[in-house]
Order: C-alpha cells, then structure tokens, then sequence
C-alpha cells in the first residue's frame, strides 16, 4: 500500500532560509501579530498529521469506490465526510481566508505547502476545499459587501462549498461561443439557463450547500468572451437568516467516469430558471473568474508535486528493500537492493531533483503575491503572473513525468493496483489538461506574457538574478549564467518573430525557461545552506542533489537552445489531410 510522510524538513527549509520569509512576515502590520516562524510550524505539523493519518491511508478507497449517483444524488467515499470535518474544524479550509470574515488570514506560502500535502494525500480529495478556497478569492475580490458578509463566513468555515462552472460541450478554451444565459429577473437577481460540463464537485452531499460560480451571457452581450458575465449561483437559495432553504433550479445531469480522481465528482449541471446574482460588471465576468482560475492553476502545481512527492516516497522505499541483481562482483552469489542500480539511481534522482526545486518555485510564487498583496507590490504581481503558466504546465508535467519514472521503479509491481503507483499516475494525468491545457498554458506565457510587454518583466527578471549570481557566487553559477545569457538572446530573437513562430516556440520556450529557473532555484537552495542549523545528512544530500541537476539535468536546456532556433515553418507544411 502506498505511504506518505509529509516532507516538513524540506518545506520549513524553503519557507524559513531559501525565502526567509518568517523575516519578512514579521515586517507587515496585517501579519505580525498572526504567524511568525514557530506558528507556522505548528500548523504545518498539524496539517501534516491530517494528511498522513486521515486521507492519505484511504485514498486507495476512496479511488476503488469513488463518487456515486444516484436519483439525482451524489454521495462520495465514506471517509471524506470525516475527513473534512476534520479540515474544517481545525479552520484548515479558512487558512488563507479574509479575517473580516472568519478566515485565519495565513500567508499564501504557508497555505500552498498545506495545499501540497493534501495533494500528496488524495488528489480527488484536495478538490473539494481548494474549488472552495478559490471561489471566496473571487469574491472577496469582484462581490458586493452584502454578498461577501452572508457567503464568505459559511464558505471559510466550511459549512458551505463552492464550485468554478466555465466549460461547455462545444466551448472550452474557446468561451466566447458559450450559449448559458442570463437573464434579468425583477427582483434584481437573474434567470439561468444552459448546461455546464467538466463541473467539478459540481454536486454532492460533503457540505449543506454549493455555491457556484457561473459565466453566462446578458441578453444584450457583445459577440465573443467580452461578452460574458459572472453569477453566483446557489445549490439552496439563503433564507432571510442566511440558511439554505428553497432548492434552486440547478440539477446534476450525470458524473463523468474518468481515468483518475475518482473520488472527485465531475459533474454535468443543468440550470433552468437557476436564480443567480450578477458578480462584478456585466461583461466583466472573464476577468472576474481568471481570479480564481489562476489561484487554481497554482493548485494545478500542488496537485502535481504532490502526486510526485508521494511517488517519490514509496519508489524509494522500495528501491531500498527490493533485493534484484548484482551491482558488483564481489556480491556475485548475492542479490543486493536495486537502489545500488545506476539506472534506478538515475530515476531517482531526477525525482528529487525536480521536485525539490518545484518545491522552491511554488514557495517562490506564493511568496509574490503575498508580496503583491501585503505590500501593494506592482513588481511582484507581474512575476507571479509571468511565472503562473510555468507553475501550472511545468510543474505538472514533471509531476506526470515523476510518477510514471516512480512507477518504473517497481518494474512489474508498478502497474499492480495494490502498490499504489498506478493510481498516482492516473490522478496526476488529468493536471495537465484541466484549468487550460499545458499547450495554453504555454501560448500564454508566450505570448500574453513575454511577448506582450516585449519581454520586459522576464528580461528584467533574468538581469536581476545574474546580478546575484556575480554577487554570490557558489558552484555552478557560471554553468547557470551562461544559460541565462543564452536564454536573454533567443528571447529576443523570439520577440523578432511574428505571432505564428511563437505560438509554435511556445511549449518549448516554457520548458527552457523553466529549467533555467529551476537552476536558479537550486542556486538558492546551496546559498541557503549557510543559514540556519541543518544536520549533516540535509546538507549533503541538497550538495550532491544539486550537482546532479546541474550536470544532468540542466543541460537538457541547450537542446532546447538548439531547437528553438530551428525554422519552425516546418510545422506547416504538411496540409491537413496528408496526416
């Protein structure tokens, strides 16, 4: 059966001497008196004991058994129910909550740790209060005063739940040709009707209502996505008291049966005559709902260190206890621990080197928009947006990439269920195609991000950081500044080129930045090293990890150099039907 032990040395390493950022909490008037370095602890320990103790045993279960429908009804895996009684007792589902409004008003650097190891966990599990949680950003951002007092309290406390209701069967990234509509009713509210899909948590019965979170049409809407608006939508319309009472006219039509998060329900909703209340400025409803799109895209980046994490763990133990082969002669007549293989050794390390570095830039994004958000920082919110598409595509793809590399591992027991690997490699599949497909996530930092402002926020980014290579320098910062200068000049060149040749860099361009970036990262893991107290056994294990990736791993960057500076018209040549 698959284990988990949540990696807490690792993460307070990352928080407290990669970032330093108990320091800098203690410098903002809104979090001083809330967290300094010894609370955050304590709640990561506690978190810890939640995922280790009552999610991550059952999620084996919870996949066999998954989300069921009945008579209209969906009911989920037994040991959900108590589980998240558990989060929301310990105020875990309010851990970055609003204060105003019942939130514990934590950092989100310290909560996107929490996020991964309920990823780590159960996948399918960590939907139900992260749809939540990125549903009360949107509306501590974009609703009313009245909206945000009667939903948020209920919401934070987990009472209540929330869901995102975006994709149609015809339009999914394209949502400008949706066809759900609203209309005005007289007592200010409105009238929705159309069919949402890929709706997740979209029903059950884990809390006393569901909110959602609707993009639907005015009747006088300009053509395409500027012509979309947001609504909230209630499962229960709220009584005069704030408690559910009148069911509203929204109705799951049936569950997705998937290959992975099968304890997650992926619903079908219908809405007929739904009464729905009008979120932000109509035709505004797009740039409402990126809010909580891109706090769910850096969850996307949870779920796939999480699941790699986790692979990680197990693969390990088992390299270390599996008896197969000789590594040397002198054991000749004696079977030895695989782990002693050069090949699972390689497998292995390239694991803990992407995740350890994944884990970095996670703690690294978080840490700028709490920066963007407690210092009012332009620059910081710019960077985390430049660097979301690389959270989000990135980081799952090496998640993916980590548990199938796990899986092989155990070679033949891999693909058995009672493992619990092939689970992970199911679960952590569906990271890259939801919240926008990788390839998306790709144009868009392509070209929404780089070539948009001409590369000025990444280019200035990327001068910044030579600056404290040649101020700093450690080994391998040569080898990690040439690829950046490297980096600086096909950017340009990229930015010569018209939108077409872009658009085809693009998933390859992510991948170079992102090893870049990685690099970077390890860079300030070995700085950090001379901070703080760290036994031996942490110190020469982050020395030799880093050297690893830097001689095998990073290198991989100057094959995509080379790539990308290949004539990309080839990608057109070929009509359509010739395929």
């Amino acid at each position: 059966m698959s284990q988990y032990q949540a990696p807490l040395n690792d993460i307070c390493f990352n928080l407290f001497n990669v970032w330093q950022l108990d320091s800098w909490w203690q410098r903002q008037p809104q979090l001083q008196e809330l967290i300094e370095a010894d609370t955050a602890k304590a709640i990561l320990e506690e978190a810890a004991k939640i995922c280790e103790q009552q999610i991550a045993p059952f999620a084996a279960d919870a996949d066999k058994r998954g989300a069921q429908l009945q008579d209209g009804n969906v009911t989920l895996p037994q040991h959900y129910y108590t589980a998240y009684q558990s989060l929301s007792e310990g105020g875990w589902t309010s851990l970055s909550g609003d204060p105003e409004y019942g939130g514990m008003g934590m950092p989100k650097a310290l909560s996107m740790m929490v996020d991964e190891m309920l990823c780590s966990a159960d996948i399918a599990f960590s939907l139900y209060p992260g749809l939540t949680a990125g549903a009360c950003v949107a509306l501590l951002q974009h609703a009313d005063e009245a909206t945000r007092a009667l939903y948020l309290p209920k919401m934070y406390n987990g009472e209540w739940s929330g869901t995102m209701c975006l994709t149609e069967s015809h339009a999914g990234s394209d949502l400008g040709i949706m066809r759900t509509s609203a209309k005005p009713n007289a007592d200010g509210s409105y009238a929705l009707n159309g069919s949402k899909i890929f709706i997740t948590a979209g029903e059950h019965d884990l809390t006393g209502n569901i909110i959602h979170l609707v993009l639907a049409k005015l009747p006088d809407a300009p053509a395409g996505s500027r012509g979309i608006s947001l609504f909230l939508v209630p499962k229960y319309l709220p009584d005069a008291g704030g408690e559910p009472a009148e069911r509203n006219g929204v109705t799951v039509g049936s569950i997705e049966h998937k290959m992975g998060i099968n304890g997650s329900a992926t619903c079908v909703l219908n809405f007929d005559d739904a009464k729905g209340y009008l979120i932000g400025e109509p035709n505004r409803g797009l740039a409402c709902m990126f809010t909580m799109m891109n706090y769910e895209r850096l969850s996307m980046g949870s779920q796939g260190l999480g699941a790699a994490e986790r692979a990680y763990q197990n693969a390990l133990a088992y390299a270390k206890d599996r008896l197969q082969g000789r590594v040397s002669e002198k054991n000749a007549n004696k079977a030895e621990a695989i782990i002693g293989h050069s090949d699972v050794r390689r497998m292995l390390l390239n694991i803990k080197a992407m995740n350890e570095a994944g884990r970095s830039f996670a703690t690294w994004v978080a840490s700028l928009l709490d920066r963007a958000k407690y210092d009012d920082c332009a620059a910081s919110l710019q960077r985390a947006n430049l660097l979301t598409p690389i959270a989000k595509a990135f980081m799952t793809d090496q998640g993916f990439d980590a548990c199938v590399t796990a899986q092989q591992v155990f070679g033949g027991h891999g693909y058995v269920k009672e493992w619990g690997m092939e689970q992970l490699v199911r679960d952590v599949r569906i990271a890259q195609m939801y919240e926008g497909t990788n390839g998306i996530q790709a144009a868009d930092f392509m070209l929404r991000k780089v070539a948009a402002d001409n590369g000025a926020v990444l280019l200035t980014l990327l001068g910044e950081i030579k600056i404290e290579l040649a101020e700093t320098p450690i080994d391998a910062a040569a080898a990690l500044e040439s690829y950046i200068t490297q980096l600086q000049s096909l950017t340009a060149e990229l930015l010569a080129q018209d939108s077409r040749a872009q658009s085809a860099a693009a998933c390859d361009y992510l991948a170079l930045v992102s090893y870049v970036l990685y690099g970077y990262m390890w860079y300030k893991n070995l700085a950090a090293l001379q901070s703080g107290v760290h036994s031996a056994e942490f110190i020469t294990a982050k020395q030799h990890t880093a050297a690893y990736y830097f001689s095998r791993i990073l290198p991989k960057a100057a094959g995509l150099l080379a790539l990308l500076r290949h004539d990309s018209a080839v990608i057109d040549k070929l009509a359509a039907e010739h395929f």
